[in-house]
């Protein structure tokens, strides 16, 4: 290796498949490549990033499957690199509005170097100034790909669009310790909510209990589910933030209120399955005048993505928030922290650490 050239190893996609995880070495591996940072050719608003953070979402599966079910995102070509959310420093850029040092979070590749298109260094630029303000008041980097990225303004969009959550109502969030359940369970105790929440380990219901303050956590694998929620919520539940669906929306759905609020936005369940389930309650849905509805949080960027900056930087700041991560170090080490991703084995927002700032 030349004095000029540097490691730029990345996950290269192989092969697709129609169920169940990727396999390590069959359906995505570790590449060991190099590049010439000072002899890398950049078009006329490219810009290159070396890549600090990078996130690990449940989505990225889809984009990995061959099978009936397409990916709103569309499916990765075999041999591209992986990617999803950075957070990454320009190292060199042929565009006017990036220079080298500038912060930018975007999507970007499973790799330690990438370059991004002149349209999406355009789309990253409103985020440039979020960024430093983050460093600025001593909140991590990679909290921008959590609380202050995708996940957290999942949780809020979500929240607030379609929940529309009143005080002294009743919410019950599934996956509540995962990167996006946390943040919705947060923001709805600072609205003045009854919050309970699900998940599937004695450790993450302590600490949804005794950190997050929730009202009651449950672990949903030792006890019937829909009889403890009636048990928790003698008043009913108004609003139900699912990032399950399957046999839990079956459950919950008839001790729904009326006029209750179905926040869709994860179906894990139904990911790796074979069959999916078939929910047997829907016919509460009329009578009740219940609201189910799903969402892509890209498309509400434009509308949310400034008032979601503002309160949650200042709720952050003020110490009224908190946010559990799960960060794997090294590269070489993305393809089996995707898999433990799916395994349960940590919790919080799961992300790689690339290298450092």
């Amino acid at each position: 290796m030349s004095s000029s050239e540097v490691s730029n190893n990345g996950v290269i996609f192989t092969k697709g498949f129609d169920s169940g995880l990727p396999v390590i070495n069959e359906h995505f591996k570790i590449a060991e490549r190099k590049i010439n940072i000072s002899s890398t050719k950049l078009e006329k608003g490219e810009i290159l990033v070396k890549n600090l953070y990078i996130s690990l979402d449940l989505y990225v599966l889809s984009r990995m499957k061959s099978g009936a079910v397409k990916s709103y995102l569309g499916l990765f070509p075999i041999g591209c690199v992986l990617e999803s959310g950075c957070i990454s420093v320009v190292v060199k850029s042929n565009n006017d509005q990036w220079k080298e040092s500038d912060l930018y979070s975007g999507v970007s590749g499973w790799e330690e170097y990438t370059k991004i298109s002149p349209e999406a260094a355009k789309q990253a630029l409103p985020v440039k100034q979020y960024l430093k303000n983050s460093l600025d008041n001593g909140i991590p980097l990679s909290y921008s790909l959590g609380i202050l990225g995708m996940p957290g303004m999942t949780a809020y969009v979500g929240l607030n669009m379609i929940g529309k959550p009143k005080k002294g109502e009743t919410i019950f969030i599934s996956t509540a310790a995962g990167g996006v359940g946390q943040v919705v369970g947060q923001i709805a105790k600072l609205k003045g909510l009854k919050v309970v929440g699900s998940t599937g380990d004695d450790n993450k219901v302590n600490y949804l209990i005794n950190e997050l303050k929730f009202d009651h956590a449950i672990n949903y694998k030792k006890v019937d589910i829909g009889q403890t929620l009636k048990d928790l919520c003698p008043e009913g539940i108004d609003i139900f933030f699912d990032n399950v669906g399957g046999e839990t929306l079956d459950k919950v759905l008839p001790i729904l209120n009326e006029d209750a609020r179905v926040i869709s936005c994860g179906m894990t369940s139904q990911l790796n399955t074979e069959s999916a389930y078939g929910v047997k309650n829907l016919t509460v849905i009329i009578p009740k005048s219940i609201l189910i509805q799903g969402f892509i949080v890209f498309r509400h960027y434009d509308e949310y993505h400034d008032s979601f900056q503002k309160e949650m930087l200042q709720w952050l700041k003020e110490g009224k928030l908190k946010y559990k991560e799960n960060i794997v170090n090294g590269i070489e080490n993305a393809p089996q922290a995707y898999l433990d991703l799916y395994n349960s084995k940590g919790f919080g927002k799961y992300s790689v650490k690339v290298s450092d700032l």
